[in-house]
């Protein structure tokens, strides 16, 4: 691969220093498109309004019916931590407004695969027997399985975020902010966010109509959910837009307050997080992982469970057992990544004979991490990636029928729309997709998989330029000398919400190289200084390059790095976080 080309976000002409503001936080703001002080708002009252879904007012109707007439009610989630929050956060409105009789189900990815399938409306009339289901973070696609519902007697209301296909099922409501013709402002809600928006609103209309008062009872506090909200959205790395940014800054603000379900403080336990200092980047990095682990190797019914008790006790064996798959998680993964890197080397492709786009498999692999080592393989390749795997573990010399598949893209590149081109090019190639313009997933019959590969390269390179496959790394310029303070630190870690589409600020600069040592045998800690300064600044870098680095013979380097803190017993130091490196 070559070097990555470091390039500075650029500045919009024109744009004024924001009121009351460091500099260099105001310039970070400007290159995200904030412009005014007002776009800086995170209260609760600058949400856009639920009115502007469409949908809402048949799927309020539906509810209320179901709520006033008491109906069983099963919430369809999906096996990821956005359907894990999305389930628990509706159990527990529904619950806490008066619902008889709530309950979920989580669909086995290993079984019935993804959303409501007609397998798993077959499951819930067996056992649950439900008047009204609710899908979660999925749906929008499952036409088959709506109509196995409603042949059934039973109601469908769909609340999803996933881009809809040319056909939607014939549900009796659907709010997905997607679907064509809807008004809402923010496409990037998350499903949590969907769910959360839909329940705020119907917890108005029963408190309009009088529910609450007649039952003696106090209306929910829709608030006390925005510790799942922020998890659910953090995790599924949707664009962080305002109105994310809001979602997610109530939440963690709940979450450090101490006001947050007994889960989610089991499982920041696990990870010896300090709840109090909790930032965004801990809840895609630290927390979600522990609760995937648990759709991705076993059953997500655990982790909603972790999620739904209010016993601390019984939340730490929960989130004890979510910890131990989330280690064997890893190294399932580590294995998978080492047998497709492996394999890549062998092809002995260079820079200019790299594909558009990378198709792997192997009938070994686990298809509950193969997002994951799509995820890997695409930032090492800046190419799209799918990772395939056997839709069933096969025998010994059994030949898999049925693949499933997850792709991950690179900017620039809608990856759902690639495979909507590839399935309306070739039809039946593909038995289903759907998912974002970063992810998706996808299934086809193991014997297409040759032939399916070279129409994904086809219809990558009808979309695909050398520009968007050349690696770069966006940097918010320079700090001066004076600009390495704590203070800064701080405030940098605590303006807002970072993440997808709203990037934490990483700056740029040339050091003098003083000390470098490797830290786990994979990590290289550095002690610099800045040219201007005397001082001593510490660094580091995670899993470097061992063949590259240490480097003794390096006296300067050129850092692209984090300005943040390190809490080590108590207290805090500046630290930088290096991004890339680069010896000089």
């Amino acid at each position: 691969m070559s070097e990555i080309t470091w390039l500075q976000r650029p500045i919009p002409d024109g744009t004024r220093a924001l009121a009351g503001v460091h500099p260099v936080l105001s310039r970070v703001f400007a290159a995200r498109g904030i412009s005014s002080n007002d776009d800086l708002a995170l209260g609760l009252n600058q949400l856009h309004s639920p009115q502007q879904l469409q949908g809402l007012s048949a799927a309020l109707t539906l509810l209320e019916q179901a709520i006033t007439q008491q109906w069983r009610i099963i919430i369809i989630g999906d096996f990821d931590a956005d359907g894990a929050t999305s389930t628990a956060l509706s159990v527990r409105a529904l619950r806490a407004m008066g619902a008889g009789f709530v309950d979920f189900l989580v669909p086995n990815r290993f079984e019935y695969g993804y959303g409501l399938t007609p397998e798993i409306v077959a499951q819930a009339l067996q056992t649950l027997q439900p008047d009204l289901i609710i899908t979660v973070d999925n749906g929008i696609a499952s036409v088959e399985g709506v109509a196995a519902a409603k042949a059934a007697g039973v109601h469908v209301l769909i609340t999803d975020h996933h881009l809809p296909g040319d056909t939607l099922p014939a549900a009796d409501a659907i709010v997905n902010p997607n679907q064509t013709g809807c008004d809402f402002p923010s496409k990037h809600l998350a499903g949590v966010g969907v769910v959360f928006y839909v329940l705020s609103a119907l917890r108005s209309r029963l408190r309009d109509t009088g529910w609450f008062d007649q039952r003696g009872v106090n209306a929910p506090n829709m608030a006390d959910y925005l510790d799942l909200v922020a998890l659910g959205t953090v995790a599924d790395v949707v664009g962080l837009d305002g109105n994310n940014r809001r979602l997610v800054h109530q939440g963690l603000a709940r979450i450090r307050a101490g006001r947050c379900c007994a889960g989610i403080t089991a499982l920041l336990k696990m990870a010896q997080r300090d709840a109090a200092r909790l930032v965004a980047s801990d809840l895609g990095f630290v927390v979600a992982p522990r609760l995937n682990a648990a759709g991705r190797l076993d059953d997500m019914a655990e982790g909603i469970r972790c999620l739904l008790t209010d016993d601390p006790a019984q939340a730490l064996r929960y989130a004890a057992e979510l910890d131990e798959l989330n280690h064997a998680r890893r190294e399932i993964e580590a294995g998978m990544q080492q047998e497709a890197l492996s394999a890549l080397n062998a092809l002995r492709l260079d820079e200019g004979g790299l594909p558009a786009g990378m198709v792997l498999y192997d009938r070994h692999w686990h298809q509950g991490v193969i997002g994951i080592l799509a995820g890997r393989i695409k930032e090492r390749l800046h190419r799209p990636v799918i990772a395939f795997a056997p839709a069933k573990p096969p025998a010994f010399d059994e030949t898999p029928a049925e693949l499933k598949g997850s792709a991950r893209s690179i900017t620039g590149v809608h990856i759902r729309d690639v495979l909507d081109r590839v399935a309306t090019q070739h039809p039946g190639l593909i038995t289903r997709f759907g998912g974002h313009a970063m992810a998706a997933g996808l299934s086809l019959p193991a014997a297409n998989l040759v032939a399916f590969r070279q129409a994904f390269q086809a219809a990558l390179t009808e979309v695909v330029t050398p520009e968007l496959l050349a690696a770069v790394l966006m940097t918010d310029g320079e700090l001066s000398a004076q600009d390495f303070t704590e203070s800064l630190a701080q405030q940098l870690r605590s303006a807002a919400p970072w993440g997808q589409s709203f990037p934490e600020p990483l700056f740029e600069g040339e050091f003098i190289c003083l000390d470098q040592r490797v830290l786990k045998e994979k990590h290289l800690k550095l002690s610099v200084c800045h040219p201007d300064s005397n001082r001593v600044l510490d660094a580091i870098a995670f899993n470097v390059d061992r063949h590259r680095w240490p480097n003794t013979a390096c006296k300067r380097v050129r850092l692209a790095y984090r300005l943040d803190l390190n809490y080590f017993r108590g207290m805090e130091t500046l630290q930088l976080r290096i991004e890339s490196l680069k010896a000089l």
